[in-house]
């Protein structure tokens, strides 16, 4: 890459990189919760230690919050936007330099989703928002159910596997391929993409990351090109075939919109399995109840996705002055947000440090956002989430941790990169057809 892409990592993520690795040999909560290697493996007493300062807490350049009511209300507040890379307080000259060094269409920067407010948010949404609704997720059940079959059949009775390549990425890397029309032998290709990019989401991360990032997001620009005339000239009845039909994104927005849901589709429900797997085998008497009750499941994925979230923090940035609680932030004033604090708020959630798969306000966690920019595929993570966990126990009731699960070195995408577990004794067909017949 040029020296101006170095210039634009060095003002997107250098100066927060330095900044905050100064601020935390200073002892910063907030820093030591998105830079150190111990907030990696249990986020929890720094966040705590942040809620411990105030329900909103002043930082060098940004605020930060972990509280539930302040959280839910600026996700719900049109007076706030998305934060990213073109909201960046930064001279004109600077600001012109940047956007010479343009990087590959990516989900974190505008005209993803995730980085842009309305009116182009809206449109932009409501183009993809068919393929999400209950009855199209409904539609997904029957092919979640045979891959995730298909998937259980593979692994070895008596034997060891690492659960997060062999099991929990597999499932929703096939369905979400399958929803945007990509072919079966792309899959290896988008993990290895996805793996690459998925530090972008991150504060500060190192130069050499970024560069792996839009090195991989580069390639698949390029695979994108193949794969967009292609639907043109043949499309399908996917979600990106729609929207080349329809012809009301541009050529940009449409790779956007492709590596956000591709993105999107895959890290939470990946992680969800893998913080579900950990969270049961850690908790037996919750597992014994699931076992005992299946019916419970649904409001157990809530819990993990409320007591261990695949994404942890978000940002917004002031639109205008606006007053939250007795602080009035001035136009321009960033706020980063913790959600993984927010679902262990006290002053929401009864013992929140308490896995608790019956707990009845679990839904409740803002692990996927809320207002307008609530995940579009939360419905989706959901189902894959309760047919993949269930039936994995299911099919094997004595599998084990065989060693320590290796958490991803990401602090907004909270997973695990492996999982090698023991998986014991298969159960009899009969035995999984009765226990997952009301999944």
């Amino acid at each position: 890459m040029s020296p101006r892409y170095w210039a634009r990592w060095a003002v997107e993520q250098g100066a927060a990189r330095w900044g905050l690795r100064l601020q935390a040999r200073r002892d910063s909560p907030f820093a030591k919760l998105i830079t150190t290697s111990d907030a990696l493996h249990d986020p929890y007493p720094q966040i705590e230690a942040i809620r411990s300062q105030g329900r909103l807490v002043a930082n060098p350049y940004t605020w930060a919050t972990a509280d539930y009511e302040y959280i839910r209300a600026i996700l719900r507040d049109n007076r706030f936007g998305a934060f990213g890379p073109d909201s960046m307080n930064v001279p004109p000259w600077m600001r012109n330099h940047l956007k010479r060094a343009q990087t590959p269409p990516n989900p974190v920067e505008p005209p993803s989703m995730l980085m842009i407010d309305p009116p182009d948010h809206t449109r932009i949404r409501k183009s993809v928002s068919a393929a999400f609704t209950p009855r199209a997720i409904g539609r997904l059940r029957d092919r979640v159910e045979s891959v995730t079959t298909e998937l259980l059949d593979a692994l070895p009775p008596e034997g060891s596997a690492d659960l997060i390549a062999a099991f929990a990425q597999q499932v929703p890397i096939a369905i979400i391929t399958e929803m945007l029309g990509f072919p079966q032998d792309s899959r290896n290709e988008f993990l290895s993409w996805g793996d690459a990019a998925s530090p972008l989401l991150d504060i500060g991360i190192a130069w050499r990351t970024w560069r792996d990032a839009y090195t991989a997001m580069g390639v698949m620009d390029r695979y994108l090109d193949g794969h967009l005339a292609t639907l043109r000239a043949t499309p399908g009845e996917d979600i990106l075939s729609s929207l080349v039909t329809a012809g009301e994104l541009n050529e940009r927005e449409l790779k956007a919109t492709a590596s956000l849901l591709m993105g999107a589709g895959f890290e939470t429900t990946v992680n969800l399995i893998g913080n579900g797997v950990v969270q049961l085998l850690s908790h037996p008497e919750q597992l014994a109840m699931l076992r005992a009750d299946p019916d419970l499941w649904p409001q157990a994925i809530d819990e993990i996705l409320r007591f261990d979230p695949p994404v942890t923090m978000t940002a917004r940035i002031a639109l205008c002055d606006a007053e939250i609680g007795d602080r009035t932030l001035p136009a321009g004033t960033v706020i980063v947000m913790s959600l993984a604090g927010a679902n262990r708020d006290p002053n929401k959630f009864t013992d929140p440090n308490r896995f608790d798969i019956t707990r009845a306000d679990a839904r409740e966690h803002l692990t996927f956002s809320s207002g307008i920019h609530t995940c579009l595929g939360a419905s989706l993570a959901r189902m894959e989430g309760v047919y993949a966990l269930r039936s994995l126990f299911d099919a094997f009731p004595d599998l084990t941790l065989a060693g320590a699960p290796e958490r991803r070195p990401l602090y907004t995408l909270h997973g695990y990169s492996r999982m090698p577990v023991r998986l014991g004794r298969r159960a009899t067909a009969t035995a999984i057809a009765t226990a997952t017949a009301t999944v």
